[in-house]
């Protein structure tokens, strides 16, 4: 989205959010900000907001394949500007067994590089890749805020009394991307074993990037047209992954700490749309 689009956003009140849960809060973001708000352990909430780092500015914001990645991109490197911020903030990382199963999933990979079957070896060095977020879902009250940052970005687009009146599973969640991720890289990385005879750290990572990037591209045409076939095969297992895996019912605390998010992401947004607007 260009500075000219977001700003005609603010003033229309049409914000797209979107956002990550910690594992005592949630950060949401808008086009040119974020906000983060955590509990902090004597039960009081830090909040703080700042503007987004952009690297899909201009014509990379407008190229297929190449958007989803730098957007993606965009996302992460919000997380540790954040977590700078707000000191108490615990990311969804910052876990023992986390850090744990990233060294197990390394070893994991150098095994099943000795599987014979392209696609199956392909197929299974993704799906090890995704282990150590799943397993950092175990912890219910991360699910929960994960649920509560939903809860909190639907009330602002539906217009509702308050967060708690919506669902905790979106459409737009990044659990949607697990599917065609898992699938378009495992078939990316088989295509790329065989067309190159002994593929470098080059092919593969270029392999990787057309694979996320379509599968971002699936997911924004699937957020275009809802009722497609396309929408059904990737918002089916998503949803499914949010209702039984990756989400919970938030506390009252907790969507305390999801109010205090949003309100502070709109009014950094509304101080970014006064900033843009000529003086």
């Amino acid at each position: 989205m260009s500075g000219e689009d977001a700003t005609t956003d603010r003033r229309q009140g049409n914000l797209r959010l979107g956002g990550m849960a910690f594992r005592n809060g949630l950060l949401i973001s808008g086009p040119t900000s974020w906000a983060l708000a955590v509990r902090r352990p004597d039960g009081t909430i830090e909040v703080d907001s700042g503007r987004k780092p952009v690297l899909a500015r201009g014509l990379a914001a407008k190229v297929p394949f190449l958007r989803g990645p730098l957007r993606l991109a965009e996302a992460l490197l919000v997380l540790p500007v954040a977590r700078w911020h707000v000191r108490s903030a615990r990311l969804a990382f910052e876990d023992p067994l986390v850090v744990g199963a990233i060294g197990a999933g390394f070893v994991a990979n150098r095994l099943a590089r000795r599987i014979r079957s392209t696609t199956s070896k392909e197929l299974a060095l993704a799906a090890i890749s995704m282990s150590p977020a799943l397993l950092s879902l175990r912890d219910r009250e991360l699910a929960a805020y994960h649920g509560a940052e939903h809860m909190a970005i639907a009330h602002h687009e539906s217009g509702s009394a308050d967060p708690s009146e919506e669902r905790k599973e979106h459409r737009r969640c990044g659990s949607n991307l697990l599917v065609p991720m898992l699938l378009l890289s495992g078939l990316a990385q088989a295509a790329t074993s065989l067309l190159f005879r002994k593929p470098g750290p080059v092919h593969r990572m270029t392999a990787s990037l057309l694979a996320a990037g379509a599968a971002v591209e699936l997911f924004a045409y699937a957020d275009r047209n809802p009722d497609s076939a396309v929408a059904a095969a990737i918002h089916t297992p998503g949803m499914l992954i949010q209702k039984y895996i990756s989400t919970a019912q938030p506390t009252e605390d907790q969507l305390e700490v999801a109010r205090a998010s949003l309100a502070a992401v709109l009014a950094a947004e509304g101080q970014a749309s006064r900033s843009d607007s000529p003086h």
